[in-house]
């Protein structure tokens, strides 16, 4: 018997995603991806289940660390990170942690993002802002090039450019916006610096804290080298896109 908090794989997806069980309606499971941004459903007939033992997490690599021990002192910079799903937010929270990043979560739902964003970037003048939650490309809707068949790439955008109403440059407010199978192309051109998703494939949960992370802890000034920030995510370029920007911290002397 198939329980809420069990971890579960579809067999008419080839059992390729790991999901956590959240409700049970009679013979439908509410699932929510253990590693990926996702939302779904299926009958309990087409779930198998999984120990939790078993399941083999992403573990990003190391960020590379410019913060070398010597007479200078850094200053990352700050991220404000918003998202619509609280266990995922909690998991970047506890990354950027790790990584010793000064980061502010809010768990806000998507369609609320556009009218909040702006106060809080008001109150928190971060130099990267991340905009994401769940998404999803309803293909039997229509073509992809119509942000209309997107769950909360509308919102996205929305959010997108009320962020670029408080802070026009690229390079002053660096924006991370998209989650599973978003509008890339609508992202990018409402302002985001990087968005998911290229191929319209579902994201992992730290991929927007990774490109954040590294942006953050990389020499303000200093050009990432863009193919290989993308390919420090799950699925690299067709996960997430973007453009050639700039580092955000600080160095300082003497410490």
């Amino acid at each position: 018997m198939i329980q809420i908090g069990d971890f579960v794989t579809r067999n008419s997806y080839n059992n390729d995603t790991v999901f956590k069980v959240i409700n049970r309606k009679n013979d439908i499971l509410y699932l929510k991806g253990v590693e990926f941004r996702l939302l779904a459903d299926a009958k309990v007939s087409d779930c198998i289940l999984i120990d939790k033992k078993k399941i083999k997490e992403f573990i990003p690599n190391d960020i590379d660390d410019d913060m070398q021990r010597s007479e200078y002192f850094y200053l990352p910079g700050k991220i404000l990170h918003l998202d619509g799903d609280s266990e995922y937010l909690k998991r970047c929270m506890d990354f950027y942690k790790k990584n010793n990043v000064y980061a502010i979560g809010k768990k806000i739902d998507e369609k609320t993002i556009p009218n909040e964003i702006g106060e809080l970037l008001e109150e928190v003048k971060p130099d990267i802002v991340i905009i994401t939650g769940h998404d999803a490309y309803y293909r039997k809707k229509g073509v992809k090039t119509d942000i209309k068949n997107y769950k909360n790439s509308e919102n996205f955008v929305k959010a997108i450019k009320k962020a670029r109403k408080y802070e026009k440059s690229h390079d002053k407010l660096i924006i991370i916006a998209g989650a599973c199978q978003s509008d890339y192309e609508d992202l990018i051109k409402a302002g985001a610096n990087f968005a998911s998703s290229p191929k319209r494939i579902n994201i992992h949960a730290l991929d927007p804290a990774i490109i954040a992370t590294i942006l953050s802890k990389t020499q303000r000034n200093k050009e990432v080298d863009l193919i290989d920030l993308l390919s420090k995510t799950r699925n690299g370029k067709d996960g997430i896109g973007g453009l050639v920007s700039n580092g955000t911290m600080f160095v300082g002397y003497p410490r």
